[in-house]
């Protein structure tokens, strides 16, 4: 009896501490840019023509988290050095959310994405988790 009442609390002390890892605080990491919307072609050189997608993980998102792009033209002639042309809001609906989000932006219908150099801002509840920078050859 005693070794079953040992084995009890050691199955209930490790379902806990599963339980206690699965609702930790909500993380946003691994930001980077795509080819793809699952981020599995990182890239940070695209052409004129392609789809750039900002791609980040996210752990034990809850309901009312908001993670932001923020996208600027850094170096881009013809257009004022970091000018904000973008900004887009992603609000977390499920509890215990872990995957992947992203953004995207195609390219620019008048010819495409011009030449240059950018950056996408990620923010995590208002609160700057990483930048990332492309270019556009």
């Amino acid at each position: 009896m005693r070794n079953k009442l040992v084995v009890l609390f050691a199955v209930l002390a490790l379902v806990a501490s599963s339980l206690a890892c699965s609702f930790g605080d909500p993380t946003l990491d691994n930001v980077r840019t795509a080819k793809d919307q699952d981020g599995n072609q990182p890239s940070s050189v695209f052409s004129a023509g392609d789809t750039i997608y900002v791609v980040t993980d996210l752990s034990n998102g809850a309901v009312g988290n908001v993670v932001n792009s923020k996208w600027y033209a850094v170096n881009v002639e013809g257009l004022e050095a970091n000018l904000m042309f973008d900004e887009a809001d992603i609000n977390i609906e499920e509890d215990g959310f872990n995957g992947t989000v992203y953004f995207y932006y195609p390219p620019p219908d008048d010819g495409g994405w011009p030449v240059g150099s950018y950056r996408v801002e990620v923010y995590f509840n208002s609160v700057l988790v990483d930048t990332v920078e492309f270019t556009v050859e």
